[in-house]
């Protein structure tokens, strides 16, 4: 299969000028303030990944819109949990309002108050050891991936053990600490009703402690000058159990729904919620988790978008990981098998974003 760097001429030098780019600590942002007019080779695409950028679905409607208004009221929750587990079964995706967040529009300074920071003060927070403490960079993926993608990224571990406040980024510090606790209030609400969906009890998602590892991700796609060239965040699907977004008025979010790209339209106080890989095994195939991307940037103000996600943590005794026991049976055998941290952990860290391959390789064939 030919690569975009198949299409370069053969004096670039490819992987050099990845690692100037790195080392150099500016990330794309820096690259867009400096008001290039075409990007490097090395995030152009290939023809191949790009050439559904403009077939967005007319016809297969748009995401989901859940009320959690109610929630205590036993025939309202009742409703609300058909609705959040159809969405989950058929979109993998849903909005939702009156989610108990204070003015989510306000939250959305606090990460570019840290990607507006000149490059000197941001370039001490830039380095690549994924899964510990606070990071910055620019494509988590950036050696491992086909081609790179238009965004940096604020990244920081905030569980299951508690991130010294005194790691985060001055400048965005309180408000870090702040997202965190109200991301993860949002998603236990949505973790009981996912449960419940299941027929299992409300709380017990929160036994088996799947708020409690969970990273937060700020990220910034500023405007790229040559969009159709390349993508904000290749198609891909989070491995984890859920993630809840907060996004800036900046369209971009792309959701894949009946074989269709979807385009995400912001709701005004909105949070998103969308199905991870490991939920989709944990229920053994009942809630899916789908493909979405983001298109790079064509508008001059940067797209923001605030993101928790919520992490596999350990579960069970043996250090194993599968569809929950308990809903499975004779007539509802377990379509995927019990895997290792370790095993996953290999898996995502040896590729760039991808769309399920980890899902697939645990898939039990009939």
């Amino acid at each position: 299969m030919a690569t975009a760097a198949d299409a370069t001429p053969p004096s670039y030098h490819w992987a050099k000028a990845v690692k100037e780019f790195d080392e150099s600590k500016m990330g794309v942002k820096g690259l867009s303030d400096s008001g290039i007019t075409s990007i490097p080779e090395f995030f152009v695409h290939p023809p191949h990944a790009l050439s559904d950028l403009k077939l967005i679905s007319k016809t297969a409607g748009s995401l989901p819109v859940i009320d959690l208004a109610g929630l205590e009221s036993a025939d309202h929750r009742r409703v609300i949990i058909d609705q959040v587990k159809e969405a989950a079964r058929t979109w993998g995706f849903f909005q939702v309002v009156n989610h108990g967040v204070p003015s989510p529009s306000s939250m959305k300074r606090f990460v570019p108050a840290f990607h507006d920071q000149p490059r000197d003060v941001k370039a001490k927070y830039y380095k690549r050891e994924e899964g510990r403490g606070v990071m910055y960079a620019s494509n988590n993926d950036l050696y491992r991936a086909e081609a790179a993608s238009w965004h940096d990224s604020l990244q920081a571990w905030m569980g299951p053990e508690p991130l010294p406040p005194e790691e985060l980024p001055e400048v965005c510090r309180r408000e870090v600490a702040a997202w965190d606790g109200h991301a993860r209030g949002v998603a236990e609400k949505v973790m009981e009703l996912l449960s419940e969906g299941l027929g299992l009890e409300r709380g017990r998602f929160k036994e088996l402690t799947f708020s409690e590892s969970r990273t937060f991700v700020g990220h910034c796609y500023p405007y790229c000058p040559e969009p159709d060239r390349t993508m904000g965040i290749t198609p891909h699907t989070d491995p984890g159990i859920v993630t809840v977004l907060l996004q800036n008025g900046i369209k971009g979010l792309q959701v894949k729904h009946g074989g269709e790209w979807v385009e995400v339209s912001p709701v005004d106080g909105g949070l998103i919620i969308n199905v991870g890989d490991f939920l989709q095994i944990v229920s053994n195939g009942e809630y899916k988790s789908v493909q979405h991307r983001v298109v790079a940037n064509s508008e001059k103000e940067p797209r923001i978008s605030i993101v928790m996600f919520f992490n596999l943590s350990k579960w069970r005794g043996s250090g194993h990981y599968g569809p929950l026991p308990e809903l499975l049976s004779p007539e509802r055998p377990a379509v995927y098998r019990d895997f290792t941290a370790q095993e996953f952990l290999d898996n995502f860290y040896s590729k760039g974003l991808d769309s399920k391959s980890f899902v697939e390789k645990i898939e039990i064939q009939n």
